[in-house]
């Protein structure tokens, strides 16, 4: 699951702004860049293999069952391990608890179950495409809450992005209406929670382990109550059909991506950062085409690397969401 989710399909994108965690082992870029494209880029493999090739299509549950295991693998963590030392630093009261991690919660569970659902109808190769449109929704959601102003830049920045993106749909052989506006909700819910961190969390540090640590349980009950309404006992009768190994793999590489991001994040700078995450789209997108046999136009190509210019430029003039 992309806790690129988002930044990504089923990983789990840090739910919180990502800083630098506190003695935490010294890795150096080179070493964690190559195994954070490796994992980041097989969440989302790994999902849609699930989804379209096992034809186990139940977004909402592999979202909860991903969390549950995030849940206990943070708890674990915290018990036998350094990595959430930055727990101690969080204050949690029932006032912020209900103020802040629950609405924030329910956001990202939002953003995961419909980045999932996408991924039921439209192409690994497609949607990546569409995500680069991320960066756009946090500027408009940032502007209609006035914590940030527009300018020329940004609104150059904006016309280059969406326009990017708008050629590359345009080009998209087997575009799906529903599974577009799938994935804009879930674009819309991922930056509306950006946003309501900045608001609601300001200053406070937590990595994305840490963020894990507090919203994976939430969200989990938040999408155990709306699996009875959305899609029943139907996935627990199809168990059988994938087995616990994919079951645990599946969950367990999810996991291992958000252990990878605060590495990475503690290794790499802005622009180091910035990069990693633009081959690694490059490079999933080409593996998607090869795998899963999806067809990019050259139509896609130029309309999506207008975006990736546009977005180069968001992310070097100072922006890190």
């Amino acid at each position: 699951m992309e806790i690129e989710d988002g930044e990504e399909v089923s990983m789990l994108p840090s739910p919180a702004v990502a800083q630098a965690p506190r003695q935490k082992p010294k890795i150096t870029a080179t070493f964690i860049i190559p195994i954070w494209i490796v994992l980041s880029s097989s969440v989302i493999i790994y999902n849609n293999y699930l989804y379209n090739t096992l034809h186990f299509r139940y977004p909402v549950f592999v979202v909860t069952w991903h969390l549950t295991f995030a849940a206990i693998g943070t708890r674990i963590l915290h018990r036998t391990t350094s990595l959430l030392d930055g727990v101690k630093d969080v204050s949690m009261s029932k006032d912020m608890f209900l103020k802040s991690i629950l609405p924030i919660g329910i956001l990202f569970s939002g953003s995961l179950i419909l980045s999932n659902t996408a991924y039921l109808y439209l192409s690994v190769s497609y949607i990546q495409m569409l995500k680069a449109f991320n960066a756009v929704a946090v500027l408009l959601v940032s502007w209609a809450f006035r914590i940030s102003e527009p300018n020329r830049k940004l609104a150059l920045i904006v016309l280059m992005i969406s326009s990017g993106v708008a050629v590359a749909s345009g080009g998209e052989l087997k575009f799906n209406m529903f599974g577009f506006i799938v994935q804009a909700a879930a674009v819309g819910f991922e930056a509306a929670r950006l946003v309501m961190i900045e608001i609601l969390l300001h200053g406070l540090k937590m990595d994305p382990l840490v963020s894990l640590h507090y919203y994976a349980p939430v969200c989990a009950i938040i999408n155990l109550i709306a699996l009875p309404f959305t899609e029943g006992l139907a996935p627990f009768f199809e168990l059988a059909k994938i087995g616990p190994f994919i079951l645990f793999t599946n969950a367990a590489v999810a996991f291992l991506l958000n252990v990878a991001a605060v590495f990475l994040v503690g290794a790499g700078s802005g622009l180091v950062l910035t990069l990693t995450g633009v081959f690694k789209d490059i490079l999933l997108i080409t593996g998607s085409t090869l795998i899963f046999g999806s067809t990019v136009t050259p139509i896609q190509i130029f309309g999506y690397s207008v975006a990736l210019g546009g977005l180069m430029m968001f992310k070097l003039s100072g922006n890190k969401k």
